[in-house]
């Protein structure tokens, strides 16, 4: 198949292939007699596999190590960044979790406000800036 085939089975654009090719993550096909470069089903679901990988978390870095063969990169190698990225999305869930709760205080203290103008959602009675202000609940 040719390159826009591949692309619209894989859900991504021709440009899209290009970067990932550049990027070293998908192989470039040989061109056959001169021709339009052939893109076999390997290749698209070597695509699917990068976009699954990036709807996980992770980096197109970390992809590339995922896609080594096992004669560069070993299971538990694999392994290992797989756990590293589970923990990383543990504290980005912890800290999402932080926001939320700053956030729900500052709505509650909105929602009593009688004077929008005095609202901490329109820049009124805020807490003193602090550098972790931005997730924690106005005091």
């Amino acid at each position: 198949m040719n390159i826009s085939r591949a692309a619209k089975q894989a859900g991504v654009s021709v440009e899209t292939i290009r970067y990932y090719q550049r990027r070293g993550l998908v192989a470039v096909p040989e061109r056959i007699l001169g021709a339009h470069r052939r893109y076999s089903q390997d290749i698209v679901e070597r695509i699917c596999f990068i976009k699954r990988a990036q709807a996980w978390g992770f980096s197109l870095d970390e992809i590339a190590v995922l896609c080594k063969p096992i004669s560069e990169v070993s299971c538990a190698q694999v392994q290992d960044l797989v756990q590293e990225k589970i923990r990383s999305l543990h504290t980005l869930i912890q800290g999402l979790g932080k926001t939320v709760q700053g956030l729900e205080s500052i709505l509650s203290q909105c929602q009593r406000q009688r004077d929008c103008a005095s609202c901490p959602l329109r820049g009124g009675h805020q807490a003193p800036c602090k550098p972790d202000s931005a997730t924690m609940a106005p005091s």
